[in-house]
C-alpha cells in the first residue's frame, strides 16, 4: 500500500490542477468582456468565437465547469482520505481534511480565480475549446441537472424563465461606465455622454423642449423690414411665425430663405407667406429618441409642441435632442449660458427655468428629473405649492431658499448641498 503512496500524491496533485483549471475557466469565462469578444469575432477570431458561444448558454456552460470541478475536488478527496488512513488508521481522515483543504483553497481556487480576474480575456480564449468539449460531452447531464434545479426552484415558488438575461445590457453598460468613471479611467465628460445616450430613451419631447414662455417668435403681420430687423438680431437660423396670437404659428421662417428672397426681391418686396415654411407639429409625449429618429429620417432640423389639444407648448430642435447626449453645443451667435451662477459660499444661484439635467452636468449633481423638467418644477411638485420669496426647502440632500417670484412662477433659488448630519436628521 505504501509503495503506492508516491502515484496516488501525482493522481492528487493532478486533481488539484484540474480543478485549479475548472475555477479559472468558470471566472474568465463570466468575467470576460462580452463586447470585446463580438469584436473580436467580427475581425475572425475563433477562439473569441467560441467565448460568445459559450456566453450564449452561460447556464449550461457553468453546469459542466462546475461538474467538472466537482468530480476532480470529492476524487481528490477520496485519495487523499484513502492514502492518509492506510498510514494513519486513526486519525486518517482529520489529516487528509487539514492538508488537502489548503491545497485546494490556495492551488483549486483563489489563485487561478484571481489570475483569471486580471486576466479574463486572454483566459476565456484559451480555454475555449477544451471548455466546449466539455459542454458537448457533458450535455445529458448538465439538461439533466439545470431540469432539477428548476424542478426544485419551482417547488419554493422561483420561476426561472427560459433564456432570461440576469443582467440587463443597459444597467450593465452603465454600471461599467460609472465604476471606470470613479477609477478616473473615464473622464465625467465622456461619462455624461454615454449615460445621456441611454437616458434618451426615457425622455420626451417636453422634457427637451423649449418652452414657449422662452421661444423667439416673429409676427407675420410686421412689415418687412422689421421682419428683417428681428430675424437678423436673432442667434437663431430658425424662427416661428404667428398670426394673430403668438400661440397661432402658421410658419417657420429659416435665415437662408430670408436672404435668398431679400436678394431676388429687395427688402420692400419680402412677402412672410412665400419665404416661411410650414410648421411641423409633434406631440409633447413623443419620444425624445423617436423624435431623433424622425429629424434624421426627415432631415428637417426644427419641430413645434403641442400638448393633446393642440395648444402650443414650445419647440424642440435637433441641437436640444442632440445636447442631452453632447452637453450644451455653443457657437460664435450663441448667447452664454448664464442661469447657473456659483457663490464662494458653495450654494449655486439658479434660474428656475434651468433645467435640471443642465444644473446637474454644470455641478455634477444628482437632482431627480423624472417628476419635472425645471428646477423651479422641482421645487413647486416637492413642495405641492407655489412658495414665496425668503422660504427654505430641503429635499433629496439638496437645500432649496427662494430668491425670486414673478407672479406665479419662480424666478431664482439659492441652491447648496445639504451636510452629511443634516441629511440624516
Amino acid at each position: 500500500m505504501l509503495s503506492a503512496i508516491p502515484i496516488a500524491a501525482t493522481v492528487i496533485a493532478v486533481l488539484i490542477l484540474l480543478n485549479a483549471f475548472f475555477s479559472m475557466a468558470e471566472t474568465a469565462l463570466t468575467a470576460a468582456s462580452r463586447a470585446r469578444m463580438l469584436s473580436m469575432e467580427k475581425d475572425g477570431d475563433k477562439a473569441a468565437e467560441r467565448v460568445v458561444t459559450l456566453m450564449e448558454n452561460r447556464e449550461r456552460m457553468i453546469g459542466a465547469v462546475l461538474l467538472g470541478a466537482n468530480f476532480v475536488t470529492i476524487a481528490a478527496s477520496a485519495i487523499a482520505a484513502t492514502i492518509f488512513t492506510a498510514i494513519y488508521p486513526k486519525y486518517g481522515p482529520l489529516i487528509s481534511t487539514l492538508v488537502l483543504t489548503p491545497l485546494l483553497l490556495i492551488f483549486g481556487e483563489v489563485l487561478p480565480k484571481t489570475w483569471a480576474i486580471t486576466s479574463a480575456d486572454q483566459l476565456a480564449r484559451a480555454v475555449s475549446w477544451p471548455v466546449t468539449w466539455m459542454v458537448r460531452v457533458l450535455a445529458p447531464i448538465v439538461t439533466g441537472v439545470q431540469f432539477i434545479v428548476r424542478q426544485a426552484l419551482s417547488l419554493m415558488g422561483v420561476k426561472v424563465a427560459e433564456g432570461v438575461n440576469v443582467l440587463a445590457a443597459r444597467e450593465e453598460i452603465l454600471g461599467t461606465v460609472e465604476l471606470h468613471a470613479e477609477e478616473g479611467a473615464v473622464g465625467s465628460d465622456v461619462r455624461d455622454r454615454l449615460k445621456g445616450a441611454f437616458a434618451l430613451g426615457d425622455l420626451t419631447v417636453e422634457d427637451v423642449m423649449v418652452h414657449r414662455k422662452s421661444m423667439r417668435t416673429i409676427d407675420a403681420s410686421l412689415p418687412p423690414r422689421e421682419i428683417l430687423a428681428q430675424a437678423m438680431a436673432s442667434s437663431h437660423t430658425r424662427l416661428p411665425v404667428w398670426r394673430d396670437n403668438p400661440e397661432n404659428i402658421v410658419g417657420v421662417l429659416h435665415a437662408r430663405d430670408l436672404l435668398r428672397a431679400i436678394a431676388e426681391k429687395g427688402r420692400d418686396g419680402l412677402v412672410i407667406e412665400e419665404v416661411m415654411r410650414s410648421p411641423w407639429f409633434v406631440p409633447e409625449t413623443t419620444w425624445a429618441e423617436d423624435q431623433l429618429a424622425e429629424f434624421l429620417k426627415r432631415r428637417e432640423h426644427f419641430a413645434i409642441v403641442v400638448d393633446e389639444f393642440g395648444a402650443l407648448e414650445g419647440l424642440v430642435t435637433l441641437e436640444d435632442i442632440i445636447e442631452e447626449i453632447v452637453g450644451d453645443i455653443k457657437d460664435e451667435h450663441d448667447v452664454p449660458f448664464t442661469g447657473v451662477r456659483p457663490q464662494p459660499d458653495g450654494s449655486v444661484n439658479v434660474d428656475g427655468t434651468v433645467p435640471i439635467r443642465d444644473l446637474n452636468r454644470a455641478m455634477n449633481w444628482d437632482l431627480p428629473d423624472d417628476e419635472a423638467v425645471t428646477i423651479a418644477g422641482l421645487v413647486i411638485h416637492e413642495s405641492q405649492t407655489i412658495p414665496d420669496p425668503g422660504q427654505v426647502f430641503a429635499y433629496h440632500g439638496y437645500r432649496f431658499e427662494i430668491l425670486r417670484k414673478h407672479r406665479n412662477a419662480i424666478a431664482a433659488l439659492r441652491v447648496e448641498r445639504e451636510a452629511a448630519d443634516e441629511d440624516e436628521d
